[in-house]
């Protein structure tokens, strides 16, 4: 299996410029995630840099952990290597044309935050000493609550017809309530305590059980109902150009929000 190195945030930070890069090139959806994501991280540097959180050098190390397995998962699929079913699920969406931008950002972050940052989270605590990571393990979660609604309003701005209908529906369906931040970060943090009890021989099993869960999660975003369906290809019509300009555009507002540029 192909690895990145990854030794500080920085790191992470330019290995997700080098996946937007490359998305962009070939054309591929993933890159919304990465987008996303290279946001997500820039945030918590910064969060990092300010005191925000309990144990900075603590953060630092989960946040390189946690966008380890993406990034691990990402060349992995590059390659033909298998990865968990849950980045399954949306790595294979990215092979399908229909769905919208916002799907592939929930599908990636099911998988992400659902399965991901549960283990990374165990893989920095020793049996008890979890409980100490979870006021920082909060605050990261609320960066990451607060992105969605911010995505959901860059989008709005580049895709018009979007912020016609969130103006009308309140969000963009109810089903995706089911796909809330809180359960995805409740359900996280209760994996991550289960697995920093188990023996090391016991935490394999456990994420293969995990994993097959958070892959059925998924359905909630890529087969919401025929209703909800209708309604996505409504906005659909209306997120117009390539899956390139996509990406630049997303890129560019999550960046310019950053301050980055």
């Amino acid at each position: 299996m192909i690895t990145k190195e990854l030794k500080t945030i920085d790191d992470v930070i330019s290995t997700l410029g080098e996946i937007i890069n490359e998305s962009e090139k070939t054309k591929n959806p993933l890159g919304y995630f990465a987008a996303l994501y290279q946001r997500v991280t820039i945030v918590v540097k910064e969060g990092i840099e300010k005191d925000y959180f309990d144990d900075g050098p603590r953060m630092e190390k989960l946040d390189i952990l946690f966008a380890k397995r993406y990034i691990d998962a990402w060349y992995a699929w590059k390659n033909n290597e298998p990865v968990t079913q849950s980045w399954e699920k949306a790595f294979t969406l990215a092979t399908r044309k229909s769905p919208l931008v916002f799907q592939h950002l929930l599908v990636g972050m099911n998988a992400h935050i659902n399965l991901d940052l549960g283990i990374a989270a165990a893989e920095i605590s020793d049996g008890e000493t979890i409980f100490e990571l979870q006021a920082d393990f909060n605050k990261i979660n609320e960066i990451l609550s607060s992105l969605v609604d911010e995505v959901q309003n860059n989008l709005s701005s580049i895709w018009p017809l979007l912020r016609w209908i969130l103006s009308k529906t309140g969000r963009i369906d109810n089903s995706l309530v089911n796909f809330s931040m809180k359960k995805a970060r409740d359900g996280a943090w209760k994996s991550a305590t289960e697995m920093a009890k188990l023996p090391l021989e016991g935490v394999s099993a456990y994420i293969h059980f995990r994993d097959q869960k958070v892959a059925v999660k998924s359905k909630l975003v890529t087969n919401p109902g025929y209703f909800v369906l209708a309604l996505f290809l409504l906005i659909r019509v209306g997120e117009r150009g390539t899956v390139a300009d996509k990406i630049g555009k997303l890129r560019y507002k999550l960046l310019k929000e950053a301050g980055t540029i």
